[in-house]
């Protein structure tokens, strides 16, 4: 569905990515691992069209998505979570999610309210409330809901759990999960790697720009240590 290949992407005159290779298939989880600073909101940035690559190539769906548009690249049907959730906080949690609902793939059951009120009962006690008002974690699953309401053949969270508390990201998991068993494709920035390893189907890290290790969640069991070099503080 997502593929990279030899991805490179720079700040003016400042290279950042050097050497990216990534991919996701239809109804997989797949992670993208590594420490802060190291790339990898910058290549969800190029994937999103909010950067353009220096070279390489990045396709969606088969189709070259180097040098489109961010817009275009959403109305392909990718749908982002960002690093520090950016939803509107000055609408309701009820505005924010239909702020950007929309079915352009026409699926036949698409994400509604009550769909995303059922996902995350907290949003529906909280629907009249202004998104300043939530705590993070709910902001957190307002962020998901609108990104849920495009309807997207892939999820992106970057950062998915930073900062929660632990029985917020258990919730965030949970979702995860469940999105998982309904076949959405989905690609997670995160660092809990014990969550990680049993809900991802396959795994890259990433460091100084480049896609240094890959595999699967058994290889990640064999490799934890080696891994966990790369991706801890």
């Amino acid at each position: 569905m997502l593929s990279l290949r030899s991805v490179s992407a720079s700040y003016g005159s400042s290279e950042v990515l050097f050497d990216i290779a990534l991919d996701v298939g239809a109804g997989e989880v797949v992670t993208f691992l590594g420490r802060n600073g190291m790339g990898k909101t910058t290549t969800i940035r190029t994937i999103m069209g909010l950067m353009k690559p220096l070279s390489g190539h990045i396709t969606f769906k088969g189709e070259d998505l180097d040098g489109l548009p961010a817009d275009r690249v959403a109305r392909l049907g990718i749908g982002l979570v960002p690093e520090g959730r950016q939803i509107f906080t000055a609408l309701t949690v009820r505005e924010n999610l239909v702020a950007t609902a929309a079915n352009r793939l026409g699926r036949d059951n698409p994400w509604t309210l009550a769909r995303i009120f059922a996902l995350f009962p907290r949003l529906d006690e909280r629907q009249a409330q202004n998104g300043a008002t939530l705590s993070g974690g709910e902001q957190q699953m307002l962020a998901i809901g609108r990104a849920l309401m495009t309807n997207p053949d892939l999820l992106i969270l970057d950062e998915a759990t930073e900062g929660l508390a632990p029985v917020i990201r258990a919730e965030i998991w949970r979702c995860i999960e469940t999105l998982k068993q309904a076949g959405q494709s989905i690609l997670i920035v995160d660092k809990n790697l014990a969550v990680l390893e049993r809900i991802a189907d396959r795994h890259y890290v990433i460091e100084k720009g480049r896609t240094i290790w890959s595999g699967t969640s058994a290889d990640l069991a064999r490799d934890r240590a080696e891994v966990h070099r790369h991706v801890a503080f």
